[in-house]
């Protein structure tokens, strides 16, 4: 996931949850949080039991987010996000547990003619590569629900459209043909797809890795006719760690009627 993405991400999740935007350099973010959005990601549960109990009047935090290290000078003005940090990871959580499925409808015109917007299905994956190592992909698919068009990092491409959650009232919204059950059949085949397109060489260079740490726990009980079960659980812990695999998940997805 690339800085652009997480930026892009960040400032959605915060506008959709009413945070304040307060600055937006394109590589650095300031937000004003909400109450019920700084619970959720500050990790501050003692301060928020205290705030209920006296009844004192609460106060959210303002957050700096920098997703591009290399555009600052003073790392210090900020907290540094990336894929696979705990911040955002958090708000993964929270966007899971806010709504996993939405409906959203691009604004139209008020003062102009009814406008006909086209059903989309998205989902977002999170891709990840499991062995010693971790890597964490995103992917953003989209597929338009009349043609079945298939367009990846669907949610660049809407994340600067003005959205509602409420269908306008010069809006035609057209009636999907695939329905969203097929649509998602789709989109993980899809996934599948770019899966198996991608580099695995990370899986043999962990068996070769595996193989040579096996060699240097052989090397230690060579004389041993009878293996210890220590070393049986050795065994096991580093086939454990090594051992390739891939889990897909799904962070979220909606239905997009846009122009």
């Amino acid at each position: 996931m690339y800085a652009t993405q997480i930026h892009d991400y960040l400032r959605t999740f915060f506008k959709e949850t009413n945070c304040e935007i307060v600055s937006d350099e394109g590589f650095q973010l300031t937000v004003q949080l909400t109450i019920d959005i700084d619970k959720r990601i500050m990790n501050r549960p003692f301060y928020w039991k205290y705030i209920e109990v006296t009844n004192n009047e609460p106060n959210p935090a303002r957050l700096t987010l920098i997703t591009d290290r290399t555009q600052i000078q003073n790392q210090f003005i900020g907290e540094v996000i990336h894929y696979g940090s705990g911040r955002l990871n958090q708000i993964f959580r929270a966007t899971k547990d806010l709504g996993s499925f939405v409906y959203m409808y691009e604004q139209v015109d008020s003062t102009q003619k009814q406008t006909t917007l086209t059903p989309y299905f998205c989902v977002n994956y999170k891709v990840s590569y499991y062995c010693d190592q971790t890597k964490e992909t995103i992917h953003s698919l989209g597929i338009n629900l009349i043609n079945g068009d298939i367009e990846d990092n669907f949610h660049e491409s809407i994340c600067n459209l003005n959205l509602t959650n409420k269908m306008p009232e010069k809006a035609f919204c057209l009636q999907y043909i695939i329905k969203p059950s097929r649509a998602l059949e789709r989109l993980d085949q899809m996934i599948q797809n770019l899966i198996t397109q991608d580099d695995h060489s990370w899986a043999e260079e962990a068996k070769d890795r595996l193989e040579k740490e096996l060699e240097v726990l052989n090397y230690f009980y060579k004389d041993r006719e009878e293996k210890p079960e220590i070393y049986e659980i050795e065994k096991k812990g580093l086939e454990e760690r090594f051992n390739p695999r891939i889990k897909v998940e799904i962070i979220n997805g909606g239905i997009f009627y846009l122009k």
